[in-house]
């Protein structure tokens, strides 16, 4: 049986370079995006076109109904991807801008996910791939708001997997780091006069969406998917400074810059 996978955020960057990369190797892709537009441009694509705006519970229902519907109810693959930034000092964000920064990275996906378990418990080896960050590793001065919601759904996908690894179901993060996609122009900035923006440096470390590819396949294909895929230099750095540097140490190093740490 060709096996089904939905992916949020498909109109461009890694949903979309998953949702390519998986239709090749024989995946049913189900391809959810916010605007219509996008949709569309799906279909034509080849892929199913899924309507969905995490940030409004009406339409995760029905975008999960859809999905259900189209799939029998069997589902094997979940790849949240969907999400966007808000930046700024905290003290330019308002209480409604932090709310819709956690109705769109982690309220949308735990419903949406809640409603899709049973899809995937009847797969029978179904698996949940989150979209994190390097924020969810630690947080830069800008970048709070962001940075809470994807420390956020790190502890959500911890505690996910635990209570459903019975069931068969595998649950893994992605961390990214530095990837050149649209995720920067489409940031929300607290401060208008004064973005929040990646210094050129960041550069040197940026990698194409492609980059993911490896991971995604390995959580998806694996007989033993890891909790956690770093892509690249950046994520894989952080990763150990967290680790093993005190805290203060680590507070010193991304006050003296920072903007230093994309996405």
């Amino acid at each position: 049986m060709q096996k089904r996978i939905l992916i949020t955020g498909c109109s461009s960057g890694i949903g979309l370079a998953a949702a390519h990369d998986l239709q090749a190797r024989g995946y049913h892709v189900l391809a959810a995006c916010r605007r219509p537009d996008d949709v569309a441009r799906m279909e034509t694509l080849g892929f199913t076109g899924i309507a969905l705006d995490l940030d409004d519970p009406a339409s995760v229902d029905a975008a999960a109904e859809k999905v259900i519907a189209l799939t029998g109810n069997c589902l094997h693959g979940l790849f949240n991807n969907g999400g966007y930034g808000q930046y700024g000092p905290l003290s330019s964000v308002s209480r409604q801008q932090l709310e819709r920064q956690f109705s769109t990275n982690l309220f949308g996906t735990h419903q949406l996910t809640l409603r899709l378990l049973p899809a995937l418990q009847n797969s029978g080896d179904g698996r949940i791939i989150n979209t994190s960050s390097v924020l969810g590793l630690i947080a830069t001065p800008g970048r709070g708001a962001y940075a809470a919601s994807k420390w956020a759904l790190e502890a959500w996908s911890d505690a996910l997997r635990m209570e459903v690894r019975e069931s068969g179901v595998r649950v893994s993060l992605i961390e990214p780091g530095p990837i050149s996609t649209r995720f920067t122009d489409n940031v929300h900035q607290g401060e208008q006069d004064k973005p929040v923006r990646n210094p050129g440096i960041a550069a040197r470390f940026t990698l194409p969406p492609e980059a993911i590819l490896p991971k995604l396949r390995h959580a998806l294909e694996s007989r033993h998917p890891r909790l956690r895929y770093p892509v690249t230099l950046v994520a894989w750095v952080m990763s150990v400074l967290k680790r093993l540097l005190p805290g203060w140490m680590l507070d010193r190093i991304l006050r003296s810059k920072p903007d230093a740490t994309p996405n």
